[in-house]
């Protein structure tokens, strides 16, 4: 039966050789983006920092270029508008004006002032800041537990080692998003909360793999050095590594650039994500494993062979 392999089947490349490259250029990402998160911030959307929302439906299909001009000139401060299922749909989102309630109703009647007459207003929500502090909480609470689950499920298959050294790559993943983020300033919302979460799952989903064939091999070649070993499992999986996440990032792509401006953000959080997760699987994950003192057998994993007894 014939087969494609992007990689080649007897392929033997150097990963745990070069752990030290990969740990240095890993430290650095998590370092640039726990600054880029400190020093810069994130800009977080309405979700997060309260404002208005408004649901409207326009007469034929929406010129959101032209509307984004028009409501840009309010001085309401940040005002965004993204196409809400169909042409004529469209939800705009109006950061929190300072004040009350009284300060957001009259930011409401600019805007229908702006926008004129023919538009019917489907739904207008005010986002508080007691809500959107609540909402950011119960986001951080949504991705700490999905780690601290993910811990227990990999610790339980397999040891606490397998559990610590994927935790770790996923911590990685998770850190860097965030500083992508921040570094380019795209929005941070409910939306990518979610594009994390996913993140993790296919993050983790990549680590399993290899720590499935990891394990394997730990039983099955018992003499073997612990770093020709892994490193021998990285590249047995290699292949369906890489066939896994160029197949995701082609509907990636697609969403990206076909999907419009509600998915946009959160397709490109999941692209990165799926080219770091598949980067900390191989290169983080496994070389990990041979500082975590792994069992093999009934004893414990050294990074030589074991001596042959006489």
């Amino acid at each position: 039966m014939l087969g494609f392999n992007l990689i080649p089947a007897n392929i033997n490349l150097g990963f745990i050789a070069k752990k030290k490259l990969f740990f240095a250029a890993s430290i650095l990402l998590v370092a640039s983006a726990v600054g880029l998160f400190t020093i810069k911030g994130l800009s977080y959307g309405i979700d997060f920092q309260g404002g208005i929302m408004i649901d409207i439906r326009t007469p034929g299909p929406a010129d959101l270029g032209a509307m984004r001009s028009q409501l840009g000139q309010l001085g309401l401060g940040e005002v965004t508008l993204q196409e809400f299922g169909q042409p004529d749909d469209v939800l705009i989102r109006v950061q929190r004006q300072d004040g009350g309630e009284e300060a957001q109703q009259v930011a409401l009647a600019k805007v229908k002032q702006s926008l004129g007459p023919g538009i019917e207003y489907r739904r207008t929500e005010f986002v508080g800041p007691k809500v959107s502090e609540e909402l950011f909480w119960d986001g951080v609470k949504a991705v700490g537990f999905a780690i601290l689950a993910i811990l227990v499920y990999i610790w339980f298959r397999f040891e606490w080692q397998f559990g610590l050294g994927a935790i770790v790559a996923l911590i990685h993943d998770v850190l860097t998003t965030i500083g992508l983020f921040a570094l380019l300033g795209l929005e941070f919302n409910l939306s990518t909360v979610a594009a994390i979460l996913t993140i993790a799952g296919y993050s983790i989903n990549d680590t399993v793999v290899v720590y499935d064939r990891v394990r394997e091999n730990l039983r099955k070649f018992k003499k073997m050095a612990l770093p020709d070993l892994l490193n021998n499992s990285i590249n047995q999986t290699l292949s369906r590594t890489i066939i896994t996440s160029v197949t995701t990032l082609l509907a990636l792509l697609s969403l990206y650039f076909l999907g419009g401006e509600v998915i946009r953000d959160f397709s490109f959080a999941m692209i990165w994500g799926v080219l770091i997760g598949t980067y900390s699987s191989i290169c983080v994950a496994v070389p990990l494993l041979l500082h975590l003192n792994i069992r093999r057998g009934g004893g414990q994993a050294k990074e030589a062979a074991a001596p042959v007894a006489p």
